[in-house]
């Protein structure tokens, strides 16, 4: 059972009451009467934490730190965790069908990926390539595990978002790289498809953008939708030395958000079902025309209109979401709320875990606080 979708459902003296359902319940759930105010991630090392992903029926959070997935409880103690990777390993959040965890994990030669192998002290040459990373969370019960090497973590190759990378296309005359302005994969959540009925969860993967203040083509966050019941066919234990391309040919659907452009896209994507939204923190854009929110919340009860693109080249026609607040199409109603971006967990009964990172000599560490939705700011901290 989707606990987070259950919620909003119920009555509140019965939220108060209850124990949530579920096949894999146990008694390390948190009580959620009395979630903890803040939780710290301790000093992690050279990276800053990328995003949170909490599993409220068996008590546990995962955080990604760059090149490693931590696995704590409630209390902030360390479970587990799995390194060894060299890309970049985003946005996480759980599939509500199986338990596990999903993360964007990206490989590619800019300066991101360049920047991250040279903290790690490596001159690996590794190919572009872009994965839904798995994580089987209940095999991870020691610190320092491998990802590669321990049967902890299996891969999806997401053709889509290479070919948009890689492709070159015209805007206002001239020959740009990467399709929309795509430099990857970060956002990912599970959720309904937007203004549908089916009853069924999907997974959204959305694209890094690049800020490019010269072209008209970058300003829309791209959005993945995917059926994931079939996945298992897919998913490949990854080499870093030989990476596979095992992954669906095309998604489900492709669909677009016109929030102006923002500097690498969508950081941390999270499906609410208390707002019945999905927000999308960022880093704020600096096109001069565009207001460059940090929060922006995406309408999930309206159904994705299909209209034709701005400033993309040919004319091309895309399936459009509408923000919440939207006046007309090209409207961009956000928010300048400053957490988020490195993490962002829906309870799903109006509070928020929102990280806050931080850094010291020991390394990059986080605090997430426990929020309560306010439609003016949109999260306050609970007090």
């Amino acid at each position: 059972m989707n606990l987070k979708r259950l919620l909003p459902l119920l009555i509140v003296p019965l939220l108060l009451t209850a124990c949530p359902s579920g096949a894999n319940r146990t008694k390390n759930g948190p009580d959620l009467r009395n979630l903890p105010r803040e939780i710290r991630s301790g000093e992690q090392g050279p990276f800053h934490v990328q995003g949170i992903a909490v599993d409220l029926e068996r008590g546990y959070i995962y955080f990604s730190f760059t090149t490693k997935l931590l696995k704590m409880d409630f209390e902030g103690n360390l479970i587990g965790s799995v390194d060894g990777m060299t890309g970049h390993l985003g946005c996480l959040t759980m599939n509500p069908a199986d338990g596990r965890v999903y993360g964007s994990l990206e490989y590619k030669s800019d300066a991101v990926g360049r920047g991250i192998l040279a903290h790690l002290g490596r001159e690996d040459q590794l190919r572009d390539a872009f994965y839904a990373a798995i994580f089987d969370v209940d095999r991870i019960d020691h610190p320092s595990m491998d990802a590669t090497a321990d049967g902890v973590m299996t891969t999806v190759y997401l053709r889509e978002v290479v070919e948009d990378y890689h492709a070159q296309v015209v805007c206002g005359g001239r020959t740009v790289d990467h399709r929309h302005g795509c430099s990857g994969i970060d956002g990912l959540t599970f959720g309904p498809f937007p203004g549908s009925s089916d009853g069924r969860d999907y997974l959204f993967v959305t694209y890094g953008v690049y800020s490019d203040l010269t072209r008209a083509d970058n300003d829309y966050q791209v959005m993945l939708c995917y059926d994931t019941a079939d996945w298992r066919d897919y998913e490949r234990p990854l080499s870093q030395a030989s990476m596979h391309e095992s992954g669906p040919a095309a998604p489900r659907n492709k669909l677009f958000v016109y929030t102006g452009n923002t500097t690498y896209g969508v950081q941390n994507l999270e499906y609410d079902a208390f707002t019945r939204c999905f927000w999308m923190a960022v880093y704020p854009g600096e096109k001069p025309e565009f207001p460059n929110h940090a929060l922006f919340a995406v309408d999930g009860t309206a159904a994705p209109r299909r209209e034709t693109l701005r400033g993309v080249e040919p004319p091309t026609e895309g399936e459009v979401l509408t923000l919440k607040g939207a006046k007309h199409p090209f409207d961009t109603p956000g928010f300048s709320y400053p957490l988020g971006s490195t993490g962002l967990f829906a309870v799903g009964d109006g509070r928020y875990y929102l990280s806050e990172d931080g850094h010291c000599d020991k390394g990059w560490f986080t605090r997430l606080h426990l929020c309560r939705f306010d439609e003016a700011t949109p999260f306050r901290d609970v007090l």
